[in-house]
């Protein structure tokens, strides 16, 4: 019997097809959840694409599923490694084709032994948790979109804010390092491409980063939790100065200091909530902000 798909590895020009797989499993995932999200698809197509980019380029592994008589995608898994940290970004099948066997990617997209730490920012998904489990990783918080309008808010004296060029990113790979464990090394070129780069000193120290775009807040780090209340003034401030209507942060719920500011600022949190899954306890989280969409950490 021939099998109804067969595995290869994904490349660059798969990037549309894995959209097109994309966002027909969020839509199907967000209407069984009861809350539906139906984004335009050029739209969020041209706010993600940059991103997926850079996934393709830049993926550990990547493996896609075809269907093995029109040779259309039916799904894909792929990961990225930053150092030490083996991270799976997406996993994502039909969900006319879910249950049917192609959770095999997940084997060769997030293959055991691969990092000192395996992370995932899974879904609430069950069926996806299981196999997460079985992959050798634990739930250990839930992330939730905090949301609302962004407001100008007046600075905090004594925080010094430096714009960055990407000449020097010592900074931030020290602060990450500290919080995270692990830092996205070179990462932090793309993410200066993409989004505006922020560091914050108090009396001439480093105290934390922000990236901060039109279409995505984050990753934001801290050495000091209470240090994000200065630091989540600019990035409101500055948001607003974009013209974001609605801005969104991807807010670790063990982050009280961070929660409890966007809380008191009348943000609201979405009812769509991820989970950080990994192989064990890493990170400061009571610290950090995740990149958003929050593919990756």
């Amino acid at each position: 019997m021939t099998e109804p798909f067969r595995l290869r590895r994904g490349t660059p020009a798969d990037t549309r097809a894995a959209f097109d797989i994309f966002l027909p499993a969020i839509r199907d995932l967000t209407a069984r959840q009861g809350s539906p999200w139906e984004p335009d698809p050029d739209k969020l197509w041209a706010d993600l694409s940059p991103m997926l980019d850079h996934l393709a380029a830049h993926a550990a592994e990547w493996w896609v599923a075809a269907d093995s008589d029109s040779g259309d995608m039916i799904g894909y898994a792929r990961s990225v490694q930053r150092g030490g940290m083996f991270e799976l970004t997406e996993f994502f099948v039909h969900p006319e084709r879910q249950s049917a066997g192609v959770g095999a990617l997940l084997e060769h997209a997030f293959p055991d032994g691969r990092g000192e730490v395996r992370a995932i920012i899974a879904t609430s998904d069950v069926r996806a948790q299981a196999r997460y489990y079985r992959a050798g990783t634990v739930a250990r918080f839930p992330i939730v979109a905090v949301e609302g309008p962004p407001r100008t808010v007046e600075a905090d004296p004594e925080v010094e804010v430096v714009r960055l060029d990407g000449s020097d990113i010592s900074p931030l790979v020290a602060i990450e390092a500290a919080v995270l464990e692990f830092d996205r090394g070179d990462e932090f070129q793309w993410l200066l491409e993409h989004r505006e780069g922020y560091l914050y000193r108090r009396a001439g120290a480093p105290i934390g980063f922000s990236f901060i775009s039109l279409d995505g807040v984050g990753p934001i780090a801290a050495l000091d939790p209470l240090d994000q209340v200065p630091m989540l003034q600019h990035v409101e401030t500055r948001v607003a100065a974009l013209g974001v209507e609605e801005m969104s942060l991807e807010v670790p719920m063990v982050n009280e200091v961070a929660m409890r500011h966007l809380m008191a600022r009348g943000l609201r949190m979405d009812t769509f909530l991820t989970l950080l899954m990994s192989s064990r306890p890493f990170g400061r989280f009571d610290r950090f902000i995740g990149y958003s969409p929050p593919l990756f950490l």
